[in-house]
């Protein structure tokens, strides 16, 4: 089974940068989507970035031009790389894998961007 891990998340002042990485642990032979969303605080949680086995990725349009999904295969990682950071891209970030098993979810990471 499948265990991501997050890390990088900190608190960063408005027009800043931040890279998250999420290591999945265990035995992940092939992925059919890997992703990340974010909460923030008392809000539901929204998808921000999500790279497709193919290749592909989607953005949401929030964050288009300032962040950048990729993934490392050698290591069963993936990260997100996150430019010119506002204050509304404070939230718990949380790293999704999907395999034909499944998802899993991380713990999450906390992102803060200060005025």
């Amino acid at each position: 089974q499948v265990q991501p891990v997050e890390s990088g998340g900190d608190l960063v002042q408005a027009g800043g940068s931040l890279r998250l990485s999420c290591v999945a642990s265990g035995t992940m032979t092939s992925f059919n989507a890997m992703a990340w969303y974010r909460q923030p605080l008392g809000k539901s949680r929204e998808l921000v970035a999500r790279l497709n086995s193919g290749g592909s990725t989607i953005y949401a349009d929030s964050v288009k031009g300032r962040f950048t999904i990729s993934r490392d295969n050698a290591k069963n990682a993936v990260y997100l790389q996150m430019n010119s950071l506002k204050p509304e891209d404070t939230a718990v970030y949380y790293c999704n894998i999907m395999t034909a098993l499944g998802q899993a979810w991380g713990q999450g990471t906390l992102v803060t961007v200060s005025e």
